[in-house]
């Protein structure tokens, strides 16, 4: 009897060496994410990668006589919106907080809820609808974010509140 516990003993030990190993990997790449809007970094939306160059992700938006500029985030749904850059469109409103244009064909999305919408965020709605908001306000609804305007004094007057022409143009 003690031959048979010590050989179960034996074959035991690197059985609970693996599986010690075993747990410990899972726990390391149960912290890992592929998440790009999950950083361990600090500093800009991008993963906190200051060094870039960032003029690539400025967006000149010509509101009438004003021009405000907004930051890009680096995405498919970003990159497939430069490529249609320069534009000129008439946005119509929405809800006494947005600006609406729908696009004829669409672009790839990710979209996720933001829980909170931001003055100045410009946003894609489904897969080809640019929503450029004015207000701050809660909302249910899902977005695939592209960027957002750096100083937004003066956005709700200069969009109004009916439809505007708007011109979107990289820096």
């Amino acid at each position: 009897m003690r031959s048979t516990k010590r050989l179960i003993d034996q074959r035991m030990k690197p059985s609970i060496v693996v599986l010690f190993q075993l747990l410990f990997f899972i726990g390391i790449m149960a912290c890992k994410t592929d998440d790009p809007s999950v950083s361990n970094q600090t500093g800009t939306e991008n993963g906190g990668n200051t060094d870039q160059d960032t003029t690539k992700n400025r967006l000149r938006i010509r509101i009438g006589s004003q021009i405000f500029t907004a930051t890009l985030l680096d995405n498919a749904t970003v990159t497939a919106f430069r490529a249609r850059l320069p534009m000129t469109v008439v946005m119509g409103e929405l809800n006494g907080n947005e600006k609406l244009y729908r696009f004829s064909s669409d672009l790839p999305t990710n979209p996720a809820n933001p829980g909170t919408i931001q003055t100045g965020d410009l946003m894609l709605y489904g897969a080809n609808t640019l929503v450029l908001f004015y207000q701050t306000f809660p909302t249910p609804y899902s977005y695939t974010k592209l960027g957002r305007i750096v100083n937004t004094a003066g956005l709700a007057a200069a969009v109004g509140s009916g439809s505007v022409t708007i011109t979107f143009e990289l820096e």
